[in-house]
């Protein structure tokens, strides 16, 4: 056994030998090594800078692919200094990078969205790939015109610009912040990590002497301790020295330049931090090898303690080359159907179901243990929730269930809480893992509910127009009435008068007597729906030798109305919330009973809006609505009708935007003609004959309607 053990560590020191045989004719053919690469959006391109320790010769040689859709790039003589293969972007096309080191060289992968072409140039260190924008809705350029290339401003721009601001801030998640105001948005940031701090460069820019400064913002709890600020020949230079395990990001808006620095999280169940398998590269190739062995091959290589269960047995062939250890590792366990469990730096190797049975038994004995943990009783003011309501919330079952220990919620079998009602005080008996659970989850949900104005128009408009024309035709004979030859005691000869109706044209034609003798032949005067009076002209043909009227009475009316109501409701809710704000009148009308007695009883004709609002969490708000707009009809038998118009709907508004959510349009058109046959056939004289009567009328009614989330200093606008 020790003998077969002797070889094993020998076969293991020749593969470590030549894995150190391999690197080391990689760093003979490395003359160079990628530091940094970083993504950007410069005069409106996107833009990969690809950060090398020497500067090129020439611009590396690369190609595309469609799809997927990719860019490769081989840099010969160069190493992998970034310290990890993948590098997560997701700006505008570009999704990844990956830079990948084998046989000496590098080649730096860009993972595209879409495909499309670049161009890249050597810019001193830095080698810049300017890729070409992609096509939008199907809107091509043409197959002939080149890409365009991008403009940088190190390049065009002769002015320095100054940083306007330095200023750092702590994120909610305990994040550092450092904001830079920069002087202008094209202005070109260089960014890159550099022992264990942080670079950024911002290229041809100036520093004013307020801002070159070192600060210290440890007091702030964030894994940033200080950044310092220098002005270095025509750019600035700022290094930001956090501490522990972190990582960073960057983005701009406008003219703001924002680097966010947070605590890289750790996960004490890997082997390896970051994603996927992240160990050091290793080869095994063994035949028929006991498994506990090849365990002890690579805890010599990890330096980890590993502790093998008595019940891990069998043997195992296989072949890994250049696999990362953790990998390896994770293979022989599914292998042979084992499982691990970390605790430090010491690896617990055991059959699946023995640590399955370790876990159970060890969570039995811990719910045993917190049955048998003394109690004790805490008591939490509340600012904004009802003290009642959250002990339902804690002892209510999700299923409904009462408020018994075989239901509750939050608490444990053992836990009670109730509430005090006049102080709003909470109080809650219970283990105090359990007390510190239900303190995090009141800071959750003693919250201030925030608060929206909804605000609604009802336009309601009007719009009348109608036109009638109308003639009346009369004749009589006064010496029927006369009884006789007589006349009117007026001198002979004929005579005509005018006036608005037939009593004016009588009266001024110089006739005297009753007008009611005169007889009318044709009555067909203009007439419009609610209009009293017409506009008319009347002639009278008076004969003072025969004694004869002839009258002629011509109406005609033009009517055009307009009118508009407007009705604003506005009511104010916390989120989730129901209200409801009406105005109008309420008419009685009789109903008969069951009895047969007689009781009055009541209808309402209001103006009504009822709504609950729901904030999402990007800020736009969600409407229940719920609108009517009542008004009283006409008189029946049975009591007063009522005219509605309802709208009931839901919508999903941005903060203080207004939107249309309906509306109802009318319109109605009557042409009416009334004549006497034949006669009012006849061309031009047929008008004296007959009536036209044309009306329209529109009615159109909108809702609008606009919320508005209310902060601390009133409604936003």
């Amino acid at each position: 056994m020790k003998q077969e053990n002797t070889a094993i560590i020998k076969i293991f020191q020749q593969a470590v030998i030549a894995l150190a045989a391999a690197m080391g004719c990689t760093w003979v053919l490395a003359d160079g090594a990628i530091q940094s690469v970083i993504g950007d959006v410069q005069g409106g391109a996107e833009v990969v800078r690809i950060l090398l320790s020497e500067p090129l010769l020439v611009v590396p040689a690369g190609f595309a692919i469609q799809s997927p859709a990719r860019i490769a790039l081989d840099f010969p003589a160069t190493s992998n200094a970034i310290g990890r293969s993948l590098i997560d972007l997701n700006q505008g096309n570009l999704k990844s990078v990956n830079v990948v080191q084998a046989g000496g060289r590098s080649r730096v992968v860009l993972n595209l969205k879409q495909a499309t072409t670049y161009r890249a140039e050597i810019q001193g260190n830095t080698l810049v790939v300017s890729l070409a924008p992609v096509a939008v809705m199907g809107v091509t350029s043409a197959p002939s015109a080149p890409p365009p290339a991008t403009v940088f401003v190190e390049s065009t721009t002769s002015d320095i610009l100054p940083l306007k601001d330095v200023d750092f801030r702590r994120g909610t998640d305990g994040s550092g912040r450092v904001v830079v105001s920069l002087g202008s948005s094209q202005m070109g940031v260089d960014i890159r990590e550099q022992g264990k701090g942080l670079v950024v460069e911002f290229l041809r820019a100036s520093l004013s002497e307020g801002l070159r400064r070192r600060l210290d913002v440890s007091d702030f709890g964030t894994p940033v301790q200080r950044i310092t600020t220098t002005e270095q020949n025509d750019r600035v230079r700022m290094l930001i020295e956090p501490i522990g395990e972190w990582e960073h990001s960057a983005y701009q808006s406008d003219n703001q330049f924002v680097v966010e620095i947070r605590q890289k999280k750790i996960d004490p169940t890997k082997l390896t931090q970051g994603q996927g398998y992240n160990g050091e590269k290793l080869s095994l190739n063994f035949q028929n090898i006991e498994v506990r062995s090849l365990l002890q091959v690579i805890a010599d290589f990890t330096n980890f303690n590993v502790v093998t269960s008595d019940t891990v047995t069998g043997a195992l062939t296989l072949r890994l080359k250049d696999v990362p250890w953790d990998q390896a590792l994770q293979i022989i366990m599914d292998a042979k159907g084992l499982d691990k469990r970390k605790s430090g730096n010491v690896l617990w190797i055991a059959p699946k179901d023995e640590i399955d049975a370790r876990t159970r038994k060890d969570f039995e004995a811990a719910q045993i243990i917190e049955k048998l943990e003394p109690l004790r009783t805490q008591a939490y003011q509340l600012n904004y929730a009802k003290a009642a309501e959250m002990v339902t919330q804690l002892t209510t079952s999700s299923s409904g269930g009462g408020t018994d220990s075989s239901s509750t919620r939050f608490l444990s079998e053992r836990g009670s809480a109730i509430s005090e009602p006049r102080t709003n005080q909470l109080f809650v008996t219970d283990t105090p893992a359990k007390l510190e659970e239900v303190r995090k989850l009141l800071v959750s949900l003693d919250v201030a509910v925030r608060q929206v104005l909804i605000e609604a128009r009802i336009v309601e408009a009007r719009d009348t127009f109608g036109r009638s024309l109308g003639a009346r035709l009369g004749a009589t004979d006064l010496r029927a009435n006369r009884g006789g030859d007589g006349g009117y005691g007026i001198g002979g000869g004929n005579r005509v008068g005018f006036g608005t109706n037939y009593g004016n044209s009588v009266s001024s034609s110089g006739a005297g007597g009753s007008t009611d003798a005169f007889g009318s032949f044709v009555n067909l005067p203009a007439q419009l729906g609610g209009v009293e009076s017409v506009g008319s002209f009347a002639l009278s043909i008076f004969n003072t030798a025969a004694n004869r009227f002839l009258t002629l009475e011509l109406s005609a009316m033009e009517a055009d109305g307009k009118g508009k109501i407007v009705s604003s409701p506005r009511v104010i809710t916390a989120d989730q919330t129901k209200a409801l704000i009406e105005q109008g009148t309420e008419y009685p009308y009789s109903v008969t009973a069951p009895n047969g007695a007689t009781t009055i009883a009541f209808k309402k004709a209001v103006l009504k809006l009822e709504v609950t609002p729901q904030i999402t969490p990007e800020g736009s708000i969600i409407l229940d609505l719920d609108i009517n707009k009542d008004s009283r009809g006409e008189t029946t038998t049975q009591g007063v009708a009522i005219d509605t118009k309802h709208i009931k709907t839901q919508i999903l508004i941005e903060n203080g935007g207004t939107v249309v959510i309906g509306g109802i349009f009318e319109m109605e058109e009557t042409s009416k003609e009334n004549k006497i046959p034949f006669l009012g056939d006849v061309p031009v004289l047929g008008n004296l004959f007959k009536s036209n009567t044309k009306e329209s009328s529109k009615r159109e009614m909108l809702v609008f309607i606009t919320p508005k989330v209310i902060t601390d200093r009133g409604p936003t606008r």
